[in-house]
């Protein structure tokens, strides 16, 4: 493990990371995972409610999800070992001894469930019926979160857009906690595995810049993400350094 801005990130190679998930999967209490990019760490910082950050930092575990951040983490001597969400789940799906994992889905459309079975033969996908534009504390989100909690499953990708899906896995987790299975904070990830939205080309990935790719294909929904408030993550690491504070 290594801590870096304050985050407790998991660090290893794929299989290892793999066998994380999938332990956690297996285990006797449900394990909250999230997965920090430059975003995450934007918004953290000073942009959401006190609530929401302590929501964040009670995760059980942090995947790094940004060469940006592994970057950062290499001026400070850090090894990060960064890895998208997307690909962190595309892991696990290669994994043929875990294909006795059931893999729910809480935000995709039924089209992308059965998408993404048609894509991942042989795996197991239940959908989490999850209404669009459902709201923390409300009726609604409570009923969603007991149906989730009840549901058969070993992994749940949570894919409600950052932070509600890391309020709605920490709902899930106190209402199941002695069920066991892993949450996975999953964003756009099935988006992507489905086919729903194209991934950047392969070239683009290697050098670091899925996130451009993103940008182009959606500007008007990512450009004050990616041009206003990502550059503020340096800014947030120089601080940080300068107070002796890794």
């Amino acid at each position: 493990m290594v801590r870096f801005l304050g985050i407790p990130f998991s660090t290893g190679p794929i299989a290892d990371i793999v066998g994380l998930i999938a332990g956690a999967a297996r285990g006797e209490t449900t394990t909250m995972l999230v997965t920090p990019n430059v975003h995450h760490v934007v918004a953290l910082d000073r942009q959401l409610p006190a609530e929401t950050v302590a929501v964040y930092r009670s995760a059980d575990l942090f995947l790094c999800d940004s060469k940006v951040l592994a970057r950062l983490g290499r001026w400070s001597g850090l090894s990060l070992t960064p890895r998208t969400g997307t690909d962190r789940i595309a892991d696990l799906l290669a994994t043929p001894e875990n294909r006795d994992l059931v893999i729910a889905l809480a935000g995709p459309t039924p089209q992308q469930a059965e998408a993404l079975g048609a894509r991942f033969p042989g795996w197991r996908f239940t959908l989490i019926d999850t209404p669009d534009r459902l709201t923390p504390g409300t009726a609604e989100w409570r009923a969603t979160v007991e149906a989730a909690a009840a549901a058969d499953w070993q992994v749940l990708l949570s894919c409600l857009s950052f932070p509600k899906q890391e309020l709605y896995a920490a709902d899930v987790r106190t209402a199941r906690r002695q069920k066991g299975g892993v949450i996975l904070c999953a964003g756009a990830a099935v988006d992507f595995l489905s086919g729903t939205l194209p991934r950047a080309p392969d070239g683009w990935q290697r050098l670091g810049l899925e996130w451009l790719h993103r940008l182009l294909s959606e500007p008007r929904r990512l450009w004050r993400r990616y041009l206003v408030d990502g550059p503020k993550v340096f800014l947030i690491y120089l601080r940080r350094r300068r107070a002796g504070d890794p």
